[in-house]
């Protein structure tokens, strides 16, 4: 059996499910192994959410339809680019000299929120002094709701890699619960964490494991 943290404003419902073998992650798009159950919360993560927040599925196709259920217009054509032109350059703006960076990807955007700027040192609690900002990405995410957002943490190559994968999904559960705590729609969330598996920097040296620590914010235009 698994746990699956269901979110209705700033309300926690735990629901019980099946664990299926595999699940296709939206942060690669790709299938991977399921060896925990997405959405299933470890022991060790103390009540941390993970997976799709939707009270539909716990899939990607679920997330679909509980935004169409919730009367979220999907995005098609020409519209796409010009919908994500305008989140960039609102995102920018909001996050000047913020420290998190905001990159292009497609039609996907990018925010990599740094763990010196947003959580102490092996902590999962965000910095109280990051909450503005965090607010700033909501105001958006709620301006641009025809998006879909995939939360990740990840961590550097310190400690074990039990251990590393533990905080970076509580990291990505903190920044989710504090998006929904300021009226970002949970069925568009999906959260997760990656451990060490994908560095952007070499962890040999102390400002590259500080890149690595991090989470990323991946949002994607909703095509229905």
């Amino acid at each position: 059996m698994r746990s699956k943290l269901l979110l209705t404003g700033a309300s926690v419902a735990i629901l019980l499910g099946g664990v299926a073998c595999t699940t296709t992650d939206p942060y690669s798009s790709a299938p991977r192994r399921n060896n925990t159950g997405t959405g299933a919360i470890a022991g060790a993560l103390g009540g941390a959410l993970l997976g799709y927040l939707t009270n539909t599925s716990n899939s990607e196709e679920g997330r679909k339809n509980a935004l169409i259920g919730a009367g979220i217009g999907a995005l098609g054509g020409a519209a796409v680019g010009a919908y994500m032109d305008r989140q960039q350059r609102e995102l920018e703006a909001e996050l000047s000299g913020s420290g998190v960076g905001v990159a292009r990807q497609g039609d996907n955007l990018v925010l990599r929120m740094p763990s010196d700027v947003t959580f102490a040192s092996n902590q999962a609690s965000i910095n109280p002094r990051f909450n503005a900002t965090l607010d700033d990405v909501a105001g958006v995410l709620n301006r641009y709701d025809q998006s879909i957002v995939d939360i990740v943490g990840h961590a550097d190559s310190d400690g074990t890699d039990e251990y590393n994968l533990n905080l970076s999904r509580q990291r990505a559960s903190s920044v989710a619960q504090y998006l929904v705590s300021r009226n970002v729609l949970a069925d568009r969330l999906y959260v997760d964490g990656r451990g060490e598996s994908a560095p952007i920097a070499s962890n040999a040296t102390a400002e590259g494991k500080a890149q690595n620590r991090r989470v990323e914010i991946l949002i994607r235009p909703f095509r229905g």
